[in-house]
């Protein structure tokens, strides 16, 4: 049964809704403010009742109007039935203006206030279930595996993945150092038929080639100096699930034959040992280096190169993903404030700038260690370029850079991508000035408190709800 909240200093009041709606609904009553938050926080119900003169303030709206924003700051489409007087018509328009679903007048009908409670639970529950689907169709596009992403590029490379996944092929993916490649490589055997099998990743360009052998294939007990027994390699212990080959392209060339081998018979011998050893394994390789230029210049096998490239997936760098960047960083902060314990909520608009501007030579992890480093470091709640590691020289107002996103260079747009663009500029203006906190960095644009928050999460923004 639906939960709904009824706040009003009128006893006689709450017993008549008690008693007209106990039948179809589960009532919660409560007098005051501070009880009717109470409750609130405790049941979340979907719709709430609310009579605007509450006390201290019984003879005006103030305390009503104060619950009210909190109600709709806190609930997600929580709908608030607004109870006034003929005199309190105009309270009830700012209620209304402020997010409030509708208002009923006094003395109460009940048979009207019941139409219009019905109609909030049916909205309530229909932007519910919208909410869910949307979540899901956002999920399905903005990530898979930890790995999140709203641009072209990464939708491309997800859809890659969704593909390949179930189908037992070799799939080669491409990208800087940091993009991200061994994550796709696990969401790739995540999704696939060998989920419940070993997850098997070697860095071929970590390991001395002395020893990389060794480590892929195994070795027999006396097959040289200090094998004193015999011991699998990564391949074989990738049995019946994924060995993920990282930096591949740094793989010396007669491991490379080795290699090849394997992946046309799915046989191996260890390193001193004449058995053949069958090997069920699907192969993800990847590398950083121009590979085509690689085989140009005899340092890759060609004939590997299309062993393992039946599928290719190429990782953007992030200075090509401008419209993750602020998505990651938000991500990133907010995992680090949970994580420990920080009272971190949102970057500054010079933090701003320098992050849609910086060219990331490090890639995902350079921004992860530049947030998860300025969550430790800063001293207030608003990260700054110094918390970022940023220097006051890394602050350009340069037309070309940082003027034509957030300096309100708006020639040549769009009407649309201008608004979006004034609109997120703004937003982040008054979120610095109000040092994260939403209540003055509303009054300050001027909207509520549930518009800010709607605004927050269009342009990615990110602020701790549980501050004030």
């Amino acid at each position: 049964m639906d939960s709904i909240l009824v706040v009003d200093d009128d006893s006689g009041i709450r017993k008549q809704l008690k008693w007209g709606l106990d039948k179809d609904y589960k009532v919660l009553l409560a007098e005051d403010g501070r009880k009717a938050l109470e409750l609130f926080r405790k049941h979340e119900p979907k719709v709430v009742s609310l009579d605007l003169g509450l006390p201290p303030d019984a003879d005006g709206a103030s305390e009503g109007l104060r619950v009210l924003e909190e109600i709709l700051s806190q609930g997600k489409g929580t709908k608030v039935v607004v109870v006034s007087g003929n005199e309190d018509r105009n309270n009830a328009l700012a209620a209304i203006t402020l997010g409030a679903y509708d208002f009923c007048q006094k003395p109460i009908e009940l048979d009207t206030l019941k139409i219009i409670l019905s109609r909030a639970f049916h909205l309530s529950n229909m932007e519910e279930e919208n909410r869910r689907l949307q979540a899901d169709k956002a999920g399905e596009k903005a990530g898979m595996e930890g790995i999140f992403g709203q641009c072209s590029q990464m939708e491309e490379v997800f859809s890659i993945v969704r593909k390949v996944a179930s189908i037992d092929v070799p799939v080669l993916v491409l990208g800087e150092s940091g993009t991200g490649k061994e994550l796709i490589a696990r969401a790739i055997h995540e999704n696939s038929l060998r989920k419940d099998g070993p997850f098997i990743p070697i860095n071929c360009g970590a390991i001395p080639e002395t020893l990389l052998e060794a480590e892929l294939f195994g070795h027999e007990k006396g097959a040289f100096t200090g094998a004193l027994g015999r011991v699998q390699g990564k391949v074989e212990y990738a049995q019946g699930g994924t060995l993920f080959l990282d930096e591949i392209g740094d793989m010396p060339l007669l491991l490379q034959v080795k290699l090849l081998r394997f992946l046309q018979e799915n046989v191996i011998q260890r390193v001193g040992g004449r058995e053949d050893i069958e090997v069920d394994a699907r192969i993800v390789t990847a590398t950083n280096i121009d590979i085509e230029e690689a085989i140009k210049d005899g340092r890759f096998r060609e004939d590997l190169y299309y062993r393992i490239s039946v599928v290719t997936a190429k990782l953007p760098p992030l200075r090509d993903r401008e419209e993750d960047i602020s998505l990651l960083a938000n991500l990133f902060m907010r995992r680090f404030a949970h994580e420990y314990k920080r009272r971190v909520r949102c970057f500054s608009v010079s933090s701003l700038r320098i992050l849609d501007t910086y060219e990331w030579p490090g890639n995902i992890r350079e921004l992860e260690n530049r947030v998860k480093r300025a969550v430790i470091m800063t001293e207030s709640q608003t990260i700054e370029p110094c918390d970022l590691g940023f220097s006051s020289d890394a602050i350009v107002d340069d037309e070309d850079a940082v003027v034509p996103r957030y300096g309100l260079n708006v020639s040549g747009m769009k009407l649309k991508d201008a608004r979006s663009m004034v609109e997120k500029t703004l937003v982040a203006e008054a979120l610095d000035a109000a040092d994260g906190n939403i209540l003055k960095a509303s009054a300050t644009l001027g909207v509520s408190r549930p518009t800010l928050y709607d605004l927050m999460k269009k342009h990615n923004f990110y602020v701790d709800e549980s501050g004030s």
